[in-house]
């Protein structure tokens, strides 16, 4: 069983009878999608799921697990992903898939969002191996780099993954990965981005991850 498994095993076991149980996107969260399958038809766990992505709603579909659409929710039980990066604060960076929208959606409004990782995602500040996505409306983005530019950001618009045109979102966006290079905290980037007019929504999650689980050689940690 390899670090993601692992993770991804230790945050199944906590689901329990009647969850309503957001799913996230990615690898880690597929080890999830598929352990929570596993013990719905081993044990007759009970629970109905909503998929943070289109590709999540595909895998969850394909392992028979009870979906309901995210227009329906007003609520969830639990709410379990991965994250790009991971800072001491437990601050995370997402959103390299590009489905911030739902992502952020479901960790709003979740009671309880567990965050799966192993060591490879721990940083010292949230931008130090990842530009920080910006999802922008497609009329505003000149308008939106420029404001960043002004607060010391760099970046640009993201290729799609043939490199012939833009990354569209699944809202519809499109994606701008920035660095800034002053020395602002994730809490200020935060604020600066939530207030940016144009701004659909942005890869920093701060103050929403309930736990992170940490695979570290062979051992889960709770943080």
């Amino acid at each position: 069983m390899n670090d993601k498994e692992r993770v991804a095993k230790h945050a199944a076991d906590l689901v329990r009878d009647g969850m309503l149980v957001g799913l996230g996107t990615g690898s880690t969260a597929d080890y999830f999608i598929a352990e929570l399958a596993r013990r719905v038809d081993e044990q007759g766990l009970q629970v109905t799921t909503v998929a943070s992505s289109v590709v999540s709603m595909l895998k969850a579909q394909e392992m028979g697990l009870p979906l309901v659409a995210i227009e329906h929710l007003t609520r969830l039980d639990l709410y379990v992903d991965g994250a790009d990066e991971v800072s001491p604060d437990n601050t995370l960076l997402k959103g390299q898939g590009a489905d911030l929208v739902k992502e952020k959606l479901l960790a709003r409004a979740c009671d309880q969002f567990i965050v799966l990782v192993d060591q490879s995602k721990m940083v010292d500040r949230i931008g130090a191996r990842f530009p920080i996505p910006v999802e922008v409306m497609p009329f505003a983005w000149q308008l939106v780099k420029q404001s960043l530019e002004l607060l010391g950001g760099r970046g640009n618009l993201r290729k799609n993954s043939s490199g012939s045109g833009l990354a569209i979102s699944s809202h519809g966006s499109l994606i701008l990965d920035m660095v800034f290079e002053r020395n602002l905290s994730s809490a200020q980037l935060d604020t600066i981005l939530n207030s940016t007019p144009g701004i659909v929504e942005h890869g920093i999650f701060h103050q929403l991850a309930s736990v992170v689980l940490l695979a570290v050689d062979g051992e889960v940690q709770e943080m």
